[in-house]
């Protein structure tokens, strides 16, 4: 099989003293298991909350799906602080100028190649969790009723502006796979890329991100197990009956 080679760049560059073997490309372990788990939960949630938005009939799932993206961005962040190699903010939180030079090199066919996230989509990410928590902040304001029209309308513009970075963060995706020949969705969900020997991670920390599904799960059950019955129909009842009582009268 040919090892698919890269422009060089400070990501790929073997340090002195590097042996042939540590820098070789192959598939490495990158992305650990609670790093992938938070990333489908958070995708689903705020799909799942954006898509039930508008219904009153499903407005507990939209409430619990914004609770739970709030909890997992909070944990996101937290794992971005002392997690594994690539899941810290330290590893791929770049300036500006290095997402920048990326999205140059990535239009002219030249951008290096990152075994964690490159600068421009360390920069997403950096969006989408500030995004995430200012939309479900607000959301909770709402359903407390803590403010007015413009408290609603603002929570609504900040979730259509996650969407809009959603949107180009899945462009970057398609745009990097194409660029360096992987796939970015799949490695996501396998959590490997190609890189060097070097970068891989030595845990997967499978443990964790079953507790974080178990508790996502389990806040999920106990919504449901408290959601107040539905009485539209029963009210219904009730002022029928209180119309025949006042015929009666």
């Amino acid at each position: 099989m040919t090892v698919p080679t890269w422009p060089a760049g400070p990501a790929n560059t073997a340090p002195p003293g590097t042996t042939e073997a540590a820098s070789r490309v192959r598939p490495i372990l990158v992305w650990d298991a609670p790093v992938r788990v938070m990333h489908w939960l958070m995708v689903l949630s705020f799909a799942g909350a954006w898509l039930s938005a508008e219904s009153e009939r499903w407005r507990l799932v939209h409430i619990t799906l914004g609770y739970t993206l709030a909890g997992l961005v909070a944990a996101r962040l937290l794992w971005g602080l002392v997690g594994t190699r690539h899941a810290r903010f330290t590893s791929f939180v770049r300036g500006p100028s290095a997402a920048l030079a990326y999205l140059r090199g990535l239009a002219s066919g030249r951008a290096p190649h990152h075994s964690g996230h490159n600068p421009a989509g360390g920069w997403a990410v950096i969006a989408l969790l500030a995004l995430g928590a200012a939309t479900t902040a607000l959301g909770w304001a709402v359903e407390s009723d803590l403010g007015g029209e413009w408290l609603e309308e603002t929570h609504e513009a900040l979730a259509t502006g996650m969407l809009i970075v959603v949107g180009l963060h899945v462009l970057g995706v398609i745009a990097s796979s194409l660029a360096h020949r992987e796939n970015l969705v799949r490695a996501m969900v396998t959590g490997r890329k190609l890189g060097p020997a070097r970068d891989a991670i030595g845990r997967r920390w499978r443990g964790l991100a079953a507790a974080v599904l178990i508790l996502v799960i389990s806040f999920w059950a106990w919504q449901w197990q408290s959601a107040p019955v539905p009485t539209e129909r029963g009210s219904a009842h009730v002022t029928a009956q209180d119309d025949d009582d006042d015929d009666d009268d």
